[in-house]
């Protein structure tokens, strides 16, 4: 899941960078309020966590301009305005949940996780079932039928990115944004070398990988399948 992190204490910003990335998110961040509303218009991130009080432009009017903008991102406001009326005003300016600063980082993961099966987010309770094969989001793991197939984390990131997007192809730009987000990249060598290690390790289990190569355009997750 892509996050974009609004927030513009830059030692919060780190920590809830590093703690989010372990627990299996993409993030983007930001401390700056003009550019917050510019990633976040430019993509589609599936959650924002936004602070308030931001330079440039306060994290209301973000809210509010990506609603007007019809933008279907999920927003939890994070921020030390902790009066009911703040509370009361960003949930009505669009915001699908809310939390108060200071926080615990277990209870953010929680209500990070509830959104994430909200509107379809997530499906078939957290896990996606693919030719026999079966992810479970929440432990970040890829099975056939019962067997456990190990991953590293980037093989895991592009099977989640592929399994999320079923029967559509994912460019490689997209692939690459999905698993280390919007200002870095990972070469399409490298994403071939991961997807050829992938495919050895599922090569004991005499079944192929339900991934093809569109060549040009991308890979695709698909019911059907062929040797790549």
């Amino acid at each position: 899941m892509n996050i974009l992190l609004v927030e513009d204490s830059v030692k919060l910003r780190r920590s809830l960078r590093i703690g989010l990335s372990g627990v299996g998110f993409t993030v983007d961040e930001t401390g700056d309020g003009a550019e917050a509303l510019s990633m976040a218009i430019a993509e589609d991130y599936d959650i924002i966590i936004l602070d308030l009080m931001l330079p440039s432009v306060d994290g209301i009017e973000i809210l509010k301009t990506l609603r007007r903008l019809k933008k279907q991102s999920k927003v939890l406001i994070l921020s030390a305005k902790d009066l009911v009326g703040d509370r009361i005003e960003g949930l009505l300016s669009g915001a699908d949940d809310y939390m108060t600063k200071p926080f615990s980082f277990d209870e953010l993961h929680a209500r990070l996780l509830t959104l994430t099966r909200r509107g379809g987010l997530l499906v078939d309770n957290d896990c996606i079932m693919l030719h026999g094969y079966r992810i479970d989001l929440q432990l970040k793991s890829l099975l056939f039928k019962t067997e456990e197939i190990e991953l590293t984390p980037t093989e895991y990131k592009i099977i989640e990115c592929l399994f999320l997007n079923k029967n559509k192809v994912v460019s490689i730009e997209k692939m690459s944004e999905f698993i280390v987000g919007r200002y870095d990249a990972i070469a399409k060598n490298s994403l071939e070398a991961h997807l050829s290690s992938i495919r050895k390790k599922v090569k004991h289990l005499e079944e192929q990988l339900p991934i093809k190569n569109k060549r040009g355009f991308g890979y695709i997750a698909t019911e059907s399948l062929c040797h790549q």
